[in-house]
């Protein structure tokens, strides 16, 4: 007799989260291969960060940038739906936004495919918090 495999539906609040983490590990795995790109650790020993000069602002920017995606994974989970829903919206269209920004004028392939990635998912996660399941009030 052949078993039937089971799906079981996920809670949104999880997909969402998980589609954060995924963002997230995409970013740093793109940053972590761009440090092979001849002369990227020679120009971050000159203080520079891509076209920007590293200073206490510049790293404090990309510090926020980074730590929203790892903050929108507790806030799926713990906040209120409604709170929860509008973050997701906001950021996802903001990463989608930064995402497009950082992939316009770049010709390396493998930034490009984490690019296209980086998209569908910040996609993904406006898709999902617009199509957050409700019911009408009283039910």
């Amino acid at each position: 007799m052949k078993k039937r495999l089971v799906d079981v539906a996920v809670n949104t609040k999880t997909v969402l989260a998980f589609l954060w983490i995924t963002l997230m590990f995409l970013y740093a795995y793109c940053d972590i291969l761009s440090l092979y790109r001849p002369g990227q650790v020679q120009a971050m020993l000159g203080g520079k960060m891509g076209f920007l000069a590293a200073t206490q602002g510049s790293l404090l920017g990309a510090s926020v940038l980074m730590i929203v995606p790892t903050l929108m994974i507790p806030v799926n989970v713990l906040a209120p739906a409604p709170a929860a829903r509008i973050a997701d919206i906001a950021f996802g269209a903001l990463y989608f936004l930064v995402t497009v920004g950082n992939i316009v004028s770049e010709t390396w392939a493998y930034y490009l495919l984490f690019g296209a990635i980086e998209l569908i998912i910040a996609l993904a996660i406006c898709v999902k918090a617009i199509r957050w399941p409700a019911i009408a009030n009283g039910e």
